[in-house]
Formats: C-alpha cells, sequence, structure tokens
C-alpha cells in the first residue's frame, strides 16, 4: 500500500511539474518561462498600393497584443522573441457584379497581405516566415475613403490575432 502511495505521488509530482514548464493565459498563449522578452521591428510597407499610416499601425497593434495579453517585456531588439516583416500587399478588387447592360462592381473587397518572419531564441524549432492575408468587403455604393480606416482596423486586429496565435498559441 505505501508503494501504491509512493507511487501515485511521484507521478501527480511529475504532472505538476510538466504543468509549471510553460506559462499560460486565458489567451491561449503558452510561452515557456525561460522566455521573458519580445521585440518588434517595424513592419516595412513595400506594397504597390500604399496607405501611409499601415505600417505604424501594425508594428504598434502588435505590439500592444503582446503587452496586454502576455507577460513579455516589450525591448527594442534581441528579444527572446523576435518579430520582424512587411506589407506585401494593399488591394481593393471588386468581387460581385450586377449584371445588366452596364455591369457594374455591388461589392468590394479590401485585402491586407503582410510576411512575418518570426524567431524563437529559447526554442528555434517554432522559428517561421508565413505570409499572411485579410479581406474586408464593403458595398461600391460607399466611398472607399469614408470606410478606409474601419476596414483597415477589422482587417489588422484580425492579422495580429493570426500572427499572435501562430506565434505563442502554437493554434
Amino acid at each position: 500500500m505505501k508503494k501504491y502511495k509512493l507511487l501515485t505521488l511521484l507521478v501527480l509530482l511529475f504532472v505538476l511539474q510538466s504543468c509549471f514548464s510553460v506559462k499560460y493565459s486565458f489567451t491561449g498563449a503558452s510561452i515557456s518561462p525561460d522566455v521573458k522578452t519580445v521585440s518588434i521591428k517595424d513592419f516595412r510597407n513595400v506594397a504597390p498600393l500604399i496607405k501611409p499610416t499601415l505600417s505604424i499601425d501594425i508594428t504598434e497593434a502588435l505590439k500592444d497584443k503582446f503587452v496586454s495579453q502576455t507577460n513579455l517585456q516589450l525591448v527594442n531588439y534581441s528579444g527572446d522573441l523576435n518579430f520582424e516583416g512587411q506589407i506585401t500587399g494593399y488591394n481593393i478588387k471588386p468581387i460581385a457584379i450586377k449584371g445588366g447592360e452596364n455591369s457594374v462592381a455591388s461589392l468590394n473587397r479590401l485585402t491586407i497581405t503582410i510576411k512575418v518572419k518570426f524567431s524563437n531564441t529559447k526554442d528555434p524549432s517554432q522559428d517561421f516566415e508565413t505570409t499572411f492575408s485579410r479581406y474586408a468587403d464593403f458595398p461600391s455604393t460607399e466611398n472607399f475613403n469614408s470606410v478606409q480606416d474601419g476596414l483597415v482596423e477589422e482587417i489588422n486586429k484580425q492579422l495580429i490575432d493570426d500572427i499572435f496565435n501562430k506565434s505563442v498559441a502554437n493554434w
């Protein structure tokens, strides 16, 4: 009976130890305890069509996500986790055409594409270089300039969630 209790205690200790070897949060992030810092370089905008503030918007949104959703310290360079990237696409295309004599778009789509390079100095097996793309649709009757900021904000949130999930939530 003593051996059974001792074995149960050892198994329980092993299970508890393994639970504490990775930091978990309510955001779904699972970050190794030896990861303390994150650095995020400014995302360059190399898209053929450019929204002047998009680079800053994406960079700051990613920084905000990590500061608010993890315990990692944001550093200027050489973090345990490192992000860099570029905006490679920002385009508007018609997606729904009204038929008839004068065919015209009834719905347009704004698509933003970014290329992200992620490196984890503590676990290089998690490194990746991936392209993320998201879009939002809007009626062609709307003036793009009047809906642009809202669409960009919506798309940026989705892109930042995708990057966060791929890098630290292991989804």
